[in-house]
């Protein structure tokens, strides 16, 4: 029988529930415990896929080709799960599906209500991730108690904890304690009112999670456990780590936070076992040596719209155990100022995937630096797109080629609409989406990074390489040396005669974990590595 742990937030929002849900994933499952992570967002959006990245950061794709909250990624790199589709829920997946009943009839004509359909539609995703295997559930409810539209979620978490048992689920409350500078001193109120909020709604949270810029001392917890009815072993605190976001376990670990939740679950666990994640936190630390890489896109100064990418170099720079600064460069910029003065001094070039033609010259003359100055680089989705652009108007001499998403009437289409693509008008989940395989050539760059022959990565595009220019490509230099399993689709291409220069289609940055780094982000940073000493041997 599944156990359940619901992790909500209050104060305010940004707390760090989806780092504090990942992190009780990766100490549970450091246990020998199977963990499934999942997390519900309030909005009416039936999924993030057609969000502004402005509001809401990158969208996660998953294995199955769900386009979901970026939090998802948070728990794969730390727990090592796969996620799939119902591990993100919105209020909009939620309405849709009550709706959907509605029409068919399954409410017998009855009048339906927030309580009791909405709340058993919320309730029955929870228990959707389960499987025989499963041993804790962890879902994070979006949000801060007090929204309106999170008091559905709420209510259905109340109902829920009474049909389980009090014994089988627990309630993870991550909350702020600021620290005024003026008296010197941290308040415990906006925590008190926070949980009072929750329990009016019917909620005991068992376990408090205190984000805090201070170090809580004994006479602060024992006034949290007082006014907020929490053992004091079970406030915990949260203080802001310095160097990865991967310290952040470690001091729960010190905190016993797992013992906590194992003890009051009554779950049987094995002993804690750690030794990676603090081999991956020492690489970080006593870095030596230095990489800088800049990320050439559209969203410089959103760093949430590249989140996986930013945090798949990160992998990749610790395996090497080398200091990483991304720069990040608003491909606009390239256009006014040229990529020379732009992107001097950089080791390497990453162009992310991404939609529409804002900046997309800039991120054509990116590549075309990269190429000529024999600077590592890596393009990305959009990004490989790009290259083959460049590659089209510079090396083939086909001065108009184009993306018929950018230039619909362009003479020369070396990027056009997937043949699927041309009868779809909705824009969410119509794109190619989640794992599909690709057959690596022999001798490539790919292959010998991957090791293998056939790999499987997620997708999330509706262009791709037209197939009218692959002989061409290919007589002036272009290695195609990825293709689906049919020959049909470009995956991935190469460019001879150069240190280290990758396109894919697929999005290599969802399957990076710390502790097993994406093959091709981890020989991008090692060309990197190599571009800065023989820079620094000239």
């Amino acid at each position: 029988m599944a156990k359940y742990i619901f992790v909500t937030g209050g104060v305010v929002s940004s707390l760090g529930k989806g780092i504090t849900a990942a992190s009780i994933g990766l100490l549970l499952k450091s246990r020998g415990l199977n963990v499934i992570n999942q997390k519900f967002d309030p909005y009416l959006n039936v999924d993030p896929g057609t969000m502004n990245p402005y509001q809401h950061g990158e969208v996660y794709v998953t294995d199955d080709g769900a386009e979901t909250d970026l939090d998802l990624g948070h728990y794969e790199r730390f727990t090592g799960i796969t996620t799939n589709r119902n591990c993100n829920y919105t209020t909009g997946r939620i309405y849709d599906a009550i709706i959907r009943k509605e029409r068919r009839g399954d409410y017998l004509g009855g009048t339906v209500q927030v309580v009791p359909h909405v709340t058993t539609e919320i309730c029955d995703s929870i228990r959707s991730v389960v499987t025989d295997d499963v041993d804790v559930v962890i879902s994070e409810i979006g949000g801060t108690v007090g929204d309106i539209e999170s008091l559905p979620f709420l209510e259905a978490l109340r109902l829920f904890r009474l049909m389980e048992g009090r014994s089988n689920v627990l309630f993870v409350h991550v909350t702020l304690i600021p620290y005024l500078s003026k008296a010197g001193e941290v308040k415990t109120k906006p925590t008190q009112h926070s949980v009072g909020r929750l329990r009016e709604i019917g909620i005991i949270p068992d376990v408090l999670i205190c984000r805090t810029e201070k170090h809580l001392d004994a006479e602060v917890r024992r006034k949290i456990s007082l006014f907020c009815n929490v053992d004091t072993e079970a406030v915990i605190e949260a203080f802001d780590v310095e160097n990865t976001i991967y310290e952040v376990p470690m001091h729960l670990a010190e905190q016993n936070l797992d013992y906590v939740i194992i003890d009051t679950l009554g779950l049987r666990a094995g002993r804690r076992n750690l030794k990676p994640w603090r081999d991956y936190i020492d690489r970080v630390v006593n870095a030596t040596k230095s990489v800088s890489i800049a990320v050439v896109g559209k969203y410089s100064e959103l760093l949430d719209a590249y989140k996986s990418i930013r945090e798949a170099l990160q992998h990749a720079a610790a395996y090497h155990s080398v200091n990483l600064s991304i720069e990040t460069v608003a491909a606009e910029d390239i256009e006014l100022e040229g990529p020379a003065k732009v992107l001097r001094g950089v080791s390497g070039i990453l162009v992310p995937g991404g939609f529409g033609s804002r900046g997309l010259e800039g991120k054509i003359a990116a590549i075309r630096f990269a190429r000529e100055k024999k600077i590592p680089f890596f393009g990305i989705c959009l990004g490989m797109q790009t290259a083959v652009i460049e590659f089209a108007r510079n090396v083939l001499k086909l001065a108009d080629a184009d993306s018929m998403e950018n230039h619909e009437n362009t003479p020369h289409p070396v990027i056009h609409l997937m043949e699927e693509q041309k009868r779809i008008m909705n824009l969410g989940g119509t794109m190619r989406l989640g794992a599909y395989p690709c057959v690596l050539t022999k001798g490539s760059i790919a292959r010998k990074a991957y090791g293998k022959e056939s790999i499987s990565e997620r997708h999330r595009h509706r262009y791709e390489f037209n197939n009218e220019y692959r002989e061409a490509c290919e007589k002036q230099g272009m290695v195609l040396s990825g293709l689906s399993p049919n020959k049909m689709l470009v995956e991935i291409v190469e460019l001879k005669d150069h240190p280290w220069f990758v396109g894919c289609q697929f999005h290599p940055e969802f399957k990076s974990r710390p502790i097993d780094v994406h093959p091709l982000f981890r020989d991008f940073i090692g060309a990197g590595v190599k571009q800065g000493a023989r820079r620094g041997t000239k």
